[in-house]
């Protein structure tokens, strides 16, 4: 039996959140073409005939401008401390310099594996000189070049991952694919569509907290809050006569029902907290942990 953690790292927006939905083939973590949309560590297990794969997606790695920034790479450090095997995300179309500036601060203990992502979207020369560069510096293990977005076949991928994880039992029943809550999926899909309905200001200037969830015999009830800085934001948010927050509710409950597989009853509110992201408490309130 082969087991063992594997963190996904790399620049906001490289595809990190894609990779493991598509590994996982379950959409587990929300994705946004905005970047930041990542704020927690998501660990996701991978099982499959002689192997336990515990995946972790993490925020993207960005210089810290709020404790709530800080909070999200403290999560990137968590997972450092117990990847076993590092996968190292990075998008082809940008200056691999980038990239590697931020590998090369990892200062990894752990094999890696680069995989250099959308290279559906140019030329093969500008893939097979990416991989070069990758391939030739220190970190690197191996180097593939992928389409997290379009890719199916993982089969290559795989056969390294578990070449290089230790030996052991198995950490988590193979019945389970993660051990975050419900509430934190749903959650994080309604703080998806808000990235897709509003323009920056609003989804990096929010979160959402499931404040409640009861499971009834027809139905699932889920109140949720949406926190925001300001009295503008909240404004925008409900809309004229509540048609925009109204909105945000439906669509975000037929996404969550196609998650829950049940019907759902969802009420959403929005609370207005200033400088929420700088404080502390309402930090560890809102579940960005310690």
């Amino acid at each position: 039996m082969k087991t063992g953690f594997v963190g996904i790292f790399g620049r906001p927006n490289a595809g990190k959140s894609t990779l493991l939905n598509s590994l996982m083939g379950e959409k587990l973590a929300i994705i946004s073409p905005k970047v930041q949309t990542t704020r927690h560590r998501i660990r996701a297990f991978l099982n499959g005939e002689g192997y336990q794969i515990i995946l972790s997606d993490t925020p993207g790695i960005i210089r810290p401008e709020y404790k709530l920034h800080e909070k999200m790479m403290k999560a990137v450090k968590s997972s450092l401390e117990d990847t076993d095997l590092a996968l190292l995300i990075t998008d082809v179309r940008e200056d691999a310099m980038l990239s590697h500036d931020i590998f090369t601060a990892l200062k990894l203990k752990v094999p890696a594996i680069v995989l250099v992502n959308k290279c559906d979207r140019v030329s093969e020369d500008e893939v097979k000189k990416k991989v070069e560069f990758f391939r030739s510096q220190s970190y690197s293990l191996d180097v593939l070049a992928i389409s997290a977005f379009k890719q199916q076949d993982w089969k290559p991928l795989l056969d390294i991952i578990i070449q290089h994880l230790p030996e052991g039992e198995a950490f988590f029943p193979d019945d389970e694919m993660t051990d975050m809550p419900t509430r934190f999926f749903v959650g994080e899909m309604i703080r998806e569509k808000m990235y897709s309905m509003f323009e920056d200001e609003i989804p990096y200037q929010t979160t959402v907290i499931v404040t409640d969830f009861k499971e009834k015999e027809s139905l699932i009830k889920i109140t949720a809050e949406i926190v925001v800085q300001r009295e503008s934001q909240k404004a925008i948010i409900l809309g004229e006569k509540g048609k925009t927050i109204k909105k945000l509710g439906t669509d975000s409950r037929m996404n969550i029902e196609a998650f829950l597989g049940s019907k759902v009853f969802l009420e959403l509110f929005v609370k207005v907290r200033p400088k929420w992201r700088d404080n502390e408490l309402h930090l560890r309130e809102y579940g960005y942990g310690n």
